[in-house]
């Protein structure tokens, strides 16, 4: 005769909490938590609620002895694993990375000299409203995107730099990917970003400088060419409208560089002066 599972789980007990158990809770549900904040306001929220709901039903099945239903769904769980690995491989993906962000070693751009030039070469950009996309690699390697774009392995310049996002020019359409004190590559493709929490108006340059910083840990700039408009990127998150003070802070913070010992060069050019007492209010886009 066979038990009725509803009387089986009257009758069940929970072991004893000990402090393995507790530990063993505490991660769990912060593992839970984690995957939670991973997939909110994304369209694999929506993936994991039907996986949810199929869960749900093989469990009625089972106390309601639904025969057909358990027997159907059965054959589907053990291939759960290999769906929820290709359904959502951006989000791991993601997740992997900002495991794998705290700083062990010192590494990506990190040269004065360098930021110098960067800096000037926005605001060059800005003021003829060029637009223009740079990313600072950190960490995380860019090889991946490096290679979809033409090698340069050139030493930062602004002349370079402007020369490279001149309308009607063969490289400027793209990112330009800078490793340390080099533009190893231009004309890079980057990753849109499906994020519905941001703004409906950004441009495919910006969701392309968002989509990278969602993957890496890298810092994207970007050179609006209908505003002149300098922003940000970093973590998913977009800064816009800032002036190139507010860039070089956010860039020393973002790379953990400390205050400049030296004497810095002044980027308050007499042209575009109205635009610089303007860009103190900034508008800052991230997930909700």
């Amino acid at each position: 005769m066979q038990s009725d599972p509803i009387k089986g789980l009257l009758h069940f007990s929970l072991p004893p909490l000990t402090w393995t158990s507790v530990i063993d809770i505490l991660i769990v549900a912060a593992l839970i938590y984690q995957l939670l904040l991973v997939v909110r306001g994304t369209r694999a929220a929506h993936i994991l609620a039907g996986i949810a709901m199929v869960a749900g039903l093989y469990g009625i099945s089972i106390l309601a002895n639904l025969e057909a239903l358990r027997s159907l769904l059965s054959y589907l769980i053990p291939y759960t694993p290999i769906v929820v690995i290709i359904l959502f491989q951006s989000e791991i993906r993601r997740t992997l990375a900002k495991m794998g962000r705290h700083r062990f070693f010192s590494g990506g751009f990190q040269r004065f000299e360098a930021l110098d030039e960067i800096l000037l070469a926005l605001k060059l950009l800005s003021q003829d409203k060029t637009g223009a996309l740079i990313v600072l690699e950190r960490d995380i390697g860019l090889r991946t995107f490096i290679e979809s774009g033409v090698l340069l392995e050139a030493i930062i310049s602004r002349d370079l730099i402007c020369s490279i996002f001149m309308p009607g020019t063969a490289l400027h359409d793209g990112a330009v990917m800078i490793q340390k004190d080099r533009i190893s590559a231009a004309a890079c493709f980057l990753p849109l970003t499906v994020n519905p929490a941001l703004a409906g108006d950004l441009g495919t340059r910006h969701r392309a400088a968002i989509g990278i910083t969602e993957e890496t840990d890298c810092m994207s700039l970007i050179v609006s060419e209908e505003t002149g408009w300098i922003s940000y990127a970093a973590f998913g998150e977009i800064h816009q409208n800032l002036t190139v003070e507010q860039i070089e802070e956010s860039i020393n913070r973002h790379f953990g560089i400390g205050k400049y010992r030296a004497q810095r060069p002044s980027f308050d050019f007499p042209m575009d002066a109205d635009r610089m007492h303007d860009s103190d209010t900034h508008e800052r886009v991230g997930r909700s």
